[in-house]
């Protein structure tokens, strides 16, 4: 579960897209940690050892604010990984460049290497899901090791870039300080509480857990530590080495890297290509982590006969959601091929697409999450509040504030993109989903 949770939650272009907001980042990320991260890791804590329940944040919606507002929270939950998988496996392909020390991401902008790559990743991690737990967790567990590894030669390269070098962005007082000068820089801000987001996945599997109410708990706090030292430190290494104006969105973790080893001399060289496969499998594990875990709360909207029936089957031999599995697996496709549609397009502007629709998707079941904490506390207990319900309400307050702003600022068009065009892909895109989604719901209600 360590190692899941490791794997869902860390992502190195998140730390690279949040480094181009400079040394400000840094602020950003120690805010996001205290007012957003805290608060979800209590949040997930707490309702996961009260209610161990397949679905995870699905099911507490629908146990606290009924079944439409659950149908929501489940439905955005699932179409947003949907969205996910390609931005994921666009920025993968870009990151295994790095496997033959391409520098330059010289293959990264080419869609006719990038597309083939996303597909065929794509597809192993649904089939090794399919086959079941027992083989897929293997490919989570490779993928949790295989995240942290690049992450300490980084640090190690930051360590000795601080000993050898001066620092490539400037670290003096005032660029701490988060700015907005420009509204589309704003839009970099939304992917510190997304890089931390996650932890709640392995909830959603609660029935297959040993002890999930002893389990989950452990497995977060443990995790979440890791985590936060993943992109504060990572993000100062990158941000000491390269400057932020250089810092590719999707490579520059490998730019670091490589600027350090190349100044180390030959002896060194492996370092870029070894960090470039262990960041390869750790982001295929993490695909794989996400089609199981998303998978599962498909598999209970299917059972509570939301989605059709043929959501609700387990395969007779693996016992695994074969059948959700297979149809988010088959839409991804249809996404990614849809995202790369259009003249000009490319593997950053498909990926930053993908990215702010998935945002907003995926923070509305973090709008139910923080009210269902809430709720949690502030119910009576023969008329009495639960114990520290008004510290426990401001924490969950915390975070569905800072997840409310996040959508907000996902919502502003990214640099260099086209201000309609953004606009009709993200906002209207994701208001397209959301009616597709209710039209399951009240198709069901008619025919119950």
């Amino acid at each position: 579960l360590v190692l899941f949770n490791l794997v869902t939650v860390i992502s190195i272009t998140s730390l690279a897209t949040a480094a181009k907001a400079g040394v400000s980042a840094l602020t950003l990320l120690l805010i996001g940690a205290i007012f957003f991260f805290v608060p979800l890791g209590l949040a997930v804590n707490k309702l996961s050892a009260s209610f161990p329940e397949e679905g995870g944040i699905y099911s507490w919606t629908k146990r606290f604010l009924g079944n439409g507002h659950g149908f929501i929270c489940g439905w955005c939950y699932w179409i947003n990984n949907v969205l996910y998988f390609p931005s994921l496996l666009l920025s993968t392909a870009v990151i295994s460049t790095y496997i033959l020390n391409k520098n330059d991401t010289s293959l990264a902008g080419k869609m006719d290497y990038a597309l083939p790559f996303t597909l065929v990743a794509l597809w192993l991690a649904a089939i090794v899901n399919i086959v079941g737990m027992k083989r897929g967790k293997w490919l989570q567990n490779l993928g949790g090791i295989g995240t942290y590894i690049p992450f300490l030669i980084l640090a190690s390269l930051g360590i000795y870039a601080v000993i050898t070098q001066h620092p490539a962005n400037s670290f003096a007082s005032s660029s701490w300080q988060p700015g907005g000068d420009n509204l589309a820089s704003i839009n970099l801000w939304a992917t510190i509480p997304f890089a931390y987001s996650g932890i709640e996945l392995s909830s959603t599997m609660g029935n297959e857990i040993q002890n999930p109410a002893r389990s989950l708990p452990r497995s977060i706090f443990i995790a979440a530590p890791l985590i936060a030292i993943f992109y504060i430190i990572g993000t100062g290494s990158l941000l000491y080495i390269i400057p932020k104006n250089n810092i590719d969105a999707i490579g520059g973790f490998f730019q670091a890297i490589s600027s350090v080893v190349n100044k180390l001399g030959k002896n060194v060289w492996w370092l870029v290509p070894f960090a470039a496969i262990c960041a390869t499998i750790g982001r295929i594990g993490g695909l794989g982590a996400w089609l199981t875990g998303s998978a599962r709360v498909a598999l209970v909207v299917g059972l509570d006969k939301y989605f059709p029936p043929a959501f609700a089957r387990i395969h007779p031999r693996w016992n695994t959601p074969h059948i959700a599995i297979l149809v988010q697996t088959i839409l991804a496709t249809i996404f990614l091929l849809m995202a790369v549609l259009g003249k000009g397009t490319t593997v950053e502007t498909a990926f930053f697409t993908l990215l702010d629709m998935s945002i907003i998707l995926y923070f509305i079941p973090y709008l139910y999450l923080f009210i269902c904490f809430i709720i949690f506390h502030l119910r009576t207990d023969n008329g009495q509040k639960s114990k520290g319900a008004s510290i426990f309400t401001l924490i969950g307050l915390s975070g569905l504030l800072v997840t409310a702003f996040a959508m907000v600022v996902a919502m502003i068009p990214t640099p260099g993109s086209n201000k309609m065009e953004f606009e009709i892909k993200v906002i209207g895109g994701c208001i397209a989903l959301i009616l597709i989604g209710g039209i399951f719901y009240k198709r069901e209600k008619i025919t119950s």
